[in-house]
């Protein structure tokens, strides 16, 4: 049995919505976004808004770049799928997850121990 995901649709809508207005055309960079449920990095309190195109605030006094943001600046890469990547300042892990699927190998850092501890935690979910 299949476990259907309440808010695939939402993902889509952030994709063809806020993503490709945005200038995003990588469509391996469009597939990871469309895969990593960015619901599960947010703050339960925030879950309704994970899918909007804005910041999320994730502790420490820090925020989740918003999502059109994080995309553009990921298709800027240019990944191939072959790279090493070292991603400094971890925050909820969302762009980990998404590097992850486009990257041989990330590495990340991240400096507040709560933030990593929650990164780690959503990353082995």
């Amino acid at each position: 049995m299949s476990v259907v995901d309440p808010l695939a649709k939402a993902r889509q809508a952030l994709v063809e919505e806020s993503l490709l207005s945005s200038g995003v055309t990588d469509q391996r960079v469009l597939k990871a976004f469309l895969t990593v449920p960015r619901h599960e990095f947010v703050f339960p309190e925030y879950t309704e808004q994970a899918y909007a195109d804005g910041p999320l605030p994730r502790g420490e006094g820090q925020v989740m770049t918003q999502p059109s943001l994080a995309a553009r600046m990921t298709q800027a890469l240019h990944l191939q799928g072959n790279e090493n990547v070292l991603e400094i300042g971890t925050g909820c892990g969302y762009q980990a997850a998404i590097l992850s699927l486009l990257a041989q190998a990330i590495y990340t850092i991240e400096r507040l121990p709560s933030l990593a501890e929650r990164a780690q935690a959503v990353l082995r979910r």
